[in-house]
């Protein structure tokens, strides 16, 4: 497993926008577009790995990663708040 499998990533259509938007919280915010879905996800993965990898050679700590966590909409916000993210 990589260690940007770990990460939430979120692609979402932006009527806004008028295409599909990826963003990976606490790694990038909204950072690729496009209008296929599938090759937005393929981007934001390659750009969250990129991210990660930046951090590691900096000597940056990783975020702590939010995939496998319980994220029940009734627990959303004890889990942000025990990982210091306030809505």
């Amino acid at each position: 497993m990589k260690a940007s499998d770990r990460y939430v990533k979120i692609v979402a259509w932006s009527d806004e926008d008028g295409c599909f938007v990826g963003q990976c919280p606490g790694i990038i915010g909204p950072c690729c577009h496009g209008d296929n879905e599938v090759a937005v996800y393929a981007q934001l993965c390659e750009i969250v790995a990129e991210w990660l990898e930046i951090m590691q050679q900096d000597g940056k700590p990783l975020p702590v990663p939010f995939a496998g966590a319980d994220m029940h909409w009734a627990n959303l916000d004890k889990t942000l708040t025990n990982r210091g993210i306030r809505l």
